[in-house]
């Protein structure tokens, strides 16, 4: 059996609305809502969804960047949600991310140099002359030049920032990566380079991935399991293939009869879903997809489905499967 890397249990993310003149709480977003997956060493578990669904919360959870309002994230048998400060920040040196914006999270008054170079100082590793090496060598590897080193940010194209956001998520030998929509600011032409060098360098270093991602074509590309997000719930979790070719759940069915077949002969029938995502501050009762479900039954309008396994590895959160 292959060894578990980190396991999510019961995860929750409710952000205050606070209103009137003594900003009292008035209510709540539930951006997150009760996420529990795994992910085993050495697998890329990509997380797709709607703009909304809490995808991108999910993964700034997992390292602790914001706090759970409740839940456990277990990485390589510690509770990470029950670290003080200073453990959670010995233990990033082993969980990295790589952001969406390549120019928004890279310092513009810094060399890159200087950006690569920090994670290695904020954990005292090496020497400055073992630094700098290191970062040659990783820009090396990301397919830059040693002497990118000394220019800033502002000085290469999308792509080039988004190597260097992945040199620097690289620096400190981390175990896992969470890419939160890595190439979706891209053009389509660099996309596929960037997501092949991600392939490379998980081969040669290892690595774990969570890939978030709207993308249902750059995750198939790339994951080994996908789950799927919707408004703050996991509802489906499969293999990647399995999940594509079978998808259980009707919000996948709808998310996947949206994706463009690059055959002009190829005809499948869309599913239109009706109305908008509900507003994850007023979800609605029972199952969270129900108010725009074709296949809504009156159990779902009450009770919320359990996220459970009803094939082999195919776990799926529907009233249709119990």
């Amino acid at each position: 059996m292959t060894e578990l890397l980190l396991q999510v249990e019961g995860l929750k993310k409710h952000f205050p609305i606070t209103g009137g003149v003594f900003s009292k709480q008035v209510g709540e977003v539930k951006a997150v809502d009760g996420l529990s997956f795994s992910v085993k060493k050495g697998e890329t578990l990509g997380i797709v969804g709607e703009s909304g669904c809490g995808k991108s919360t999910t993964g700034r959870l997992l390292l602790q960047l914001i706090e759970p309002t409740e839940g456990k994230v277990v990485f390589e048998d510690k509770d990470v949600t029950s670290l003080s400060n200073q453990e959670i920040r010995k233990l990033r040196r082993e969980m990295q991310m790589v952001f969406q914006d390549p120019f928004a999270s890279l310092n513009p008054r810094h060399t890159v140099e200087k950006i690569l170079e920090e994670p290695l100082i904020v954990h005292g590793i090496g020497t400055k002359e073992e630094r700098k090496k290191k970062v040659r060598e990783i820009l090396e590897v990301v397919g830059l030049s040693s002497y990118h080193a000394k220019r800033y940010p502002h000085q290469f194209s999308g792509g080039q920032r988004q190597r260097i956001g992945i040199a620097r998520a690289l620096m400190t030998k981390p175990k896992l990566i969470i890419a939160d929509e890595p190439v979706s600011a891209l053009d389509v032409s660099i996309q596929s380079q960037v997501l092949n060098l991600l392939e490379d360098l998980q081969n040669e270093f290892q690595l774990t991935y969570i890939f978030i991602s709207h993308d249902l074509g750059v995750v198939r590309h790339i994951s080994d399991r996908v789950g799927v997000m919707y408004l703050g719930h996991m509802v489906e979790l499969a293999d990647s293939e399995a999940l594509y070719q079978k998808p259980l759940h009707p919000y996948t069915e709808a998310l996947l009869s949206a994706v463009p077949v690059p055959d002009p002969d190829f005809k499948r029938e869309q599913i239109v879903l009706q109305g908008d995502l509900p507003s994850p501050s007023n979800p609605p009762a029972g199952c969270p997809f129900h108010s725009r479900c074709g296949k809504c039954m009156d159990i779902c309008k009450t009770t919320r489905p359990q996220f459970k396994e009803v094939e082999a590895g195919h776990y799926v959160a529907c009233h249709l499967y119990e």
